[in-house]
């Protein structure tokens, strides 16, 4: 088996044990937080943002969509591995340190649970660099993580606040709004927006041709985690005031920004899409007069819809394959252009190529015929 299959065997192997092993204790405590009917309601209620949230990374994700089998398997970390490492390490803290309620929130809780989210990412870094194309690829794998726990999570706290077991009052209707609201409408991207710091220095070290960057990127992505969701956390701890003044100062434009960041790191992706594929060209790797279809969202679209009318299925699927394969190609390009080509880049040129070769035949843009087998 070659180093490259050994890698994706083993990563998947390692993560399905661990979301297995996870999945055991997460799904005790959740049957344990509440009686059935309150339980099924706060499933329900955390459920109503993860859509969105999942909708939103997915339209970021467009230029070159991660593996779905990836994507969820990101999505169950977060919400089993992730929970039950943290839980377990802050439960351990507390009873071996001695941490305060105070100390355990403001900074046990951000380090663990932070920590705890990272490690898919790190796997990914460690035996799966190939998926990384950069930044983007960082964010999108870091919120889906942050999404699965948050979704855990909000079932904990939706649960015990209905029931009137957190401590803050006899529960019932009022206080189960009160959580869904706070948690589900006004602060849902918090967790995706924590983990998306580290994920962005993993996405900067899979592109750097620095040892040192490598190293240090994902580290430092990882404290801003820690230092963003301690903020936050310890917020909390002052009432209304101190929680509205860290989300309106801090928290909703640091959100902004990094929406703004990740929205122009997607037109950078064009720029470099057209720019390497430009260079594959020169090289007799793909026809030049293709670039445009390729590199622009809209055209691709269109490219499809012109290939699904005017070819059937098969000239579709043939559209689709043929697209995928030259984007690809264009980041391993990029790679290479820029000196960071993984130790498999001439095998997966090689596939890429094949792949376009066979397709291309087969491929007509809007205004042309769509050729047929």
């Amino acid at each position: 088996m070659p180093g490259a299959a050994r890698e994706n065997v083993a990563f998947t192997v390692v993560v399905t044990v661990l979301v297995g092993l996870g999945a055991l204790p997460i799904l005790f405590l959740v049957a344990a937080s509440g009686a059935p009917s309150s339980l099924l309601l706060a499933t329900v209620l955390a459920a109503v943002p993860v859509g969105p949230l999942v909708a939103c990374y997915l339209w970021l994700d467009r230029y070159e969509p991660e593996p779905k089998m990836l994507l969820a398997l990101a999505l169950l970390w977060g919400g089993f591995v992730a929970t039950a490492a943290a839980l377990l390490v802050q439960g351990l803290g507390g009873l071996v340190a001695g941490f305060s309620d105070r100390e355990s929130l403001a900074v046990v809780a951000p380090v663990t649970e932070e920590l705890a989210k990272g490690l898919f990412l790190l796997l990914l870094l460690w035996w799966r660099r190939h998926e990384l194309d950069g930044i983007l690829d960082g964010i999108v794998y870091a919120g889906m993580v942050g999404i699965g726990f948050a979704f855990i999570e909000n079932i904990f706290y939706l649960a015990s606040a209905y029931d009137g077991t957190d401590g803050m009052g006899p529960g019932g209707t009022s206080a189960l709004t009160s959580v869904f609201i706070l948690r589900c409408l006004i602060s849902p991207f918090a967790h995706p927006l924590f983990t998306t710091f580290l994920g962005i220095g993993v996405g900067i070290a899979v592109g750097s041709r620095s040892r040192a960057v490598r190293v240090s990127a994902p580290l430092v992505g990882y404290g801003l985690a820690v230092i963003a969701h301690g903020l936050w956390n310890a917020s909390t701890l002052y009432g209304i005031s101190g929680f509205a003044g860290v989300y309106l100062v801090l928290m909703a434009p640091a959100f902004l920004g990094m929406l703004g960041f990740a929205v122009w790191a997607r037109s950078s992706e064009k720029r470099m899409l057209a720019a390497s594929l430009a260079d594959a060209a020169r090289r007799g790797l793909i026809p030049a007069t293709d670039i445009p279809w390729l590199v622009d969202l809209s055209a691709r679209r269109a490219c499809r819809a012109h290939a699904k009318e005017y070819g059937g299925p098969t000239a579709y699927r043939a559209m689709v394959d043929y697209q995928q394969a030259a984007i690809e190609l264009g980041f391993l390009h990029h790679r290479f252009l820029r000196g960071t080509a993984p130790p498999d880049f001439a095998a997966r040129g090689q596939a890429y190529v094949a792949r376009i070769a066979a397709a291309r035949p087969y491929v007509g843009f809007p205004g042309q015929v769509v050729p047929t087998r």
